[in-house]
């Protein structure tokens, strides 16, 4: 009978979960887990943090609709992933990290990064254990990945002490699971289905938002349906790139102006948190119909008229064959008016894109950056304001293709989730827009790009401050800032110091050029570019 360490049962039950890589910092503690990796074909990305190891599994799922699974060694490297865990639990994303542990035999003696992991990260998964048993390694994996993928879905975390992933058992011996998890999206009842499509033909100023729990790879019904009824679609987190840009019904700039006046709207895996004004930017007198794969999410400071749990993505399929009681054009009219302003506020930002001074200002910027990737790129943002402004030009026009931190507002993504799209869509272009602040975090991953010779481009919007903190201290303590400013530093020279290929840009005119020269190189690259410092434009936070 041929024997398995429980590194390779690990690995192999990867495998059965359609995972090809696995992401770490390697370390002591997970040295079977690698090894299995390697004996079973997984791909291992080797990075320089480990929270950016956890963000590329996040990113991973995102991309792929598969597990994303990071390894971390015992102690800092598990503390050092609470982060990026705290992200996915935010953003509903499905992943996996495995925490390696010390020895069994060494419980409570004081070994080396002896400490009780599940216990610290319970409150930012939806699952955490101590796996003890290797021939019941598979089994946990199973596990994992059934809690892991329930509802919305979620980050999972199970430790592995060294010796249950040392140890040898008999192949034979060992249970593999199938079938252990649900393989189909839930859906909603018919008779609700049909109530949904009969208050749509009702309605004058119906609107549609989709967020972060309509997952990209469920996305593809949202154009026939909207096209069908007519209405503008707005769409945040990982729901961007499910109309493309340019579409005469994605609506970018005009959110808040459309739920002032609709008369319904259909939120699809929407969170009514502080991104979305709790849901108080809507007509009250308006019908919400929300659906979320998350029961909990219903209602959640929006009372919801008609409250579905089913997955969003397969809703848009189910609604979808009603189109001939809601597909009309009687509402033309209402999203003609939002065109309209669409184009009004779109011309106002392209009068400040037009801008030629130096500093960059901000909107040239934005408008440049997202020209220059175009609509096919994966594009991960990583930063404050910044990314708020650009992020109105990107021209992403692929479900899941804009890699936003979500919720939590975490700095320090961009790394990871640009990794996960290099090794996941080798043969598309990925770019990182950096606020200077968040490439503080975690650009030294620069070096596993080198190393893993993957040629990211990331361009850093560098105008010297914290500038989402500046204006929010600047609105209580107008006359005592402090630590709020940074200085325009070289982080180009860093890429550059490193082997990769590196330019600093203050002139907007030259900004192109520069980005142009960037993807020539063929190489890891940084655009530094000196931004014009605009706080004092911001709005008021003490209001």
């Amino acid at each position: 009978m041929a024997g398995i360490h429980g590194g390779q049962i690990i690995a192999r039950a990867l495998t059965a979960e359609g995972v090809d890589a696995l992401f770490t910092l390697t370390g002591g503690h997970i040295v079977p887990i690698l090894d299995g990796c390697v004996q079973e074909g997984i791909r291992v990305v080797d990075v320089r943090h480990e929270q950016t190891a956890a963000h590329a599994a996040e990113a991973y799922t995102r991309l792929t609709g598969r597990l994303g699974v990071a390894a971390v060694t015992a102690g800092p490297g598990v503390t050092d992933s609470i982060t990026a865990l705290a992200a996915a639990q935010f953003s509903g994303t499905p992943m996996l990290l495995l925490g390696g542990r010390h020895f069994i035999r060494q419980e409570h003696r004081g070994g080396l990064q002896e400490m009780d992991h599940p216990q610290l990260v319970r409150p930012v998964t939806r699952w955490a254990t101590t796996a003890w048993e290797t021939g019941r390694l598979a089994d946990y994996i199973a596990t994992a990945a059934r809690h892991a993928f329930a509802g919305r879905g979620g980050p999972v975390f199970l430790d592995v002490p060294l010796d249950v992933q040392a140890d040898m058992v008999g192949e034979d011996s060992i249970d593999w699971p199938e079938g252990y998890r649900h393989s189909e999206p839930v859906g909603a009842e018919d008779t609700v289905v049909e109530r949904v499509a009969e208050l749509l033909l009702r309605a004058e100023r119906p609107v549609v938002f989709a967020g972060g729990g309509l997952r990209p790879q469920a996305a593809g019904a949202m154009v026939p349906f909207a096209e069908a009824l007519g209405a503008m679609v707005y769409l945040s987190g990982a729901a961007r790139g499910a109309l493309a840009f340019g579409h005469d019904l994605l609506g970018n700039r005009t959110r808040s102006e459309a739920f002032a006046e609709a008369d319904l709207v259909l939120a699809l895996g929407v969170d009514w948190d502080f991104r979305t004004g709790y849901g108080a930017k809507i007509n009250p007198d308006a019908t919400v119909v929300q659906v979320d794969a998350e029961p909990t999410k219903i209602g959640w400071n929006r009372a919801a008229h008609v409250g579905i749990v089913a997955d969003p993505g397969r809703f848009l399929d189910q609604v979808g064959a009603h189109k001939a009681t809601y597909g009309r054009s009687n509402i033309a009219g209402w999203a003609n008016q939002l065109q309209s302003s669409e184009a009004e506020k779109l011309a106002a930002a392209n009068a400040l894109a037009g801008s030629i001074d130096a500093p960059v200002h901000p909107e040239r910027f934005g408008r440049e950056v997202a020209e220059f990737f175009g609509p096919d790129a994966i594009v991960a943002v990583d930063g404050g304001d910044i990314v708020s402004t650009t992020a109105k030009w990107l021209q992403v026009s692929h479900p899941g293709h804009v890699l936003d931190p979500g919720p939590f507002g975490t700095l320090g993504t961009g790394p990871g989730y640009a990794l996960a799209a290099k090794v996941t869509h080798p043969d598309k272009e990925v770019g990182i827009v950096f606020g200077d602040g968040g490439f503080g975090f975690h650009g030294m991953e620069y070096d596993t790009y080198l190393r893993h010779e993957l040629p990211i481009i990331g361009v850093v919007g560098n105008d010297g401050v914290w500038n989402n903190i500046k204006t929010f201290h600047s609105a209580f303590y107008p006359d005592r800032l402090v630590a709020t400013d940074l200085g325009v530093r070289p982080y180009h020279a860093m890429v550059s110091g490193l082997g990769g290929h590196g330019s600093f840009v203050r002139k907007a005119t030259k900004l192109r050029a520069a980005l142009d020269e960037a993807r020539a190189s063929n190489m890891p690259a940084l655009v530094n570019v000196h931004l014009q410092e605009t706080f004092r434009a911001s709005s008021n936070y003490a209001q």
